[in-house]
């Protein structure tokens, strides 16, 4: 999906050709095949080719994905999957990033969500 994204639509080789240790042609075409059947993607034919494009627009597949991330892994909790990811990266996070965070979260508490 990724590579999809990126591109905007790629074949089974363009997926191929993105990733730095692919599995075979056929493992790729059947993940392509799951997720058109799953109603992620899409294909047209050009000429003997499918060209994949991805159904849903990026940003409402990434909210859909943290919704389910949310409920699966941090109970629905917001503030357990934040506090998770500042455990993850804190080390890696620059003044600069904690300072945009926390104008989010003072935005966040204006807005009172």
């Amino acid at each position: 999906m990724d590579v999809i994204y990126a591109r905007g639509s790629a074949t089974v080789r363009e997926v191929m050709d993105s990733m730095p240790d692919p599995p075979g042609y056929s493992a790729v075409r059947a993940m392509l095949r799951i997720l058109e059947e799953k109603g992620h993607l899409e294909h047209r034919q050009d000429g003997p080719r499918y060209v994949y494009l991805p159904v849903v627009p990026r940003e409402e597949a990434r909210e859909s994905a943290l919704k389910r991330l949310l409920g699966t892994f941090f109970e629905g909790s917001a503030e357990r999957a934040v506090a998770a990811l500042l455990d993850l990266s804190s080390a890696d996070l620059s003044q600069e990033e904690l300072d945009r965070l926390a104008g989010m979260i003072e935005e966040a508490r204006k807005e009172g969500r």
